[in-house]
């Protein structure tokens, strides 16, 4: 019976806790500066592989149109 009544007193405790809003910690200057160096490392990363791609894009349209134009010489040249 005690353990049912502390099983019940500790759920009741438990849904209360969570039931109060938390109160956010406001953020001082260091936490705000290392949080924007953070974000714009994130942000240089995303832009150099978004740059690596479009780079690797533009490489393998250049190599499809070389072996177009090989192609074309070729019937060209058969001519």
């Amino acid at each position: 019976m005690k353990r049912i009544a502390t099983f019940m007193l500790l759920l009741v405790a438990l849904c209360v806790a969570g039931a109060l809003p938390i109160q956010g910690q406001t953020m001082t200057r260091e936490q705000y500066a290392r949080r924007s160096r953070k974000e714009m490392k994130h942000q240089q990363k995303a832009m150099r592989k978004a740059a690596k791609q479009q780079r690797k894009a533009m490489k393998k349209a250049q190599k499809a149109q070389m072996k177009a134009n090989r192609k074309a010489n070729r019937r060209f040249k058969k001519k």
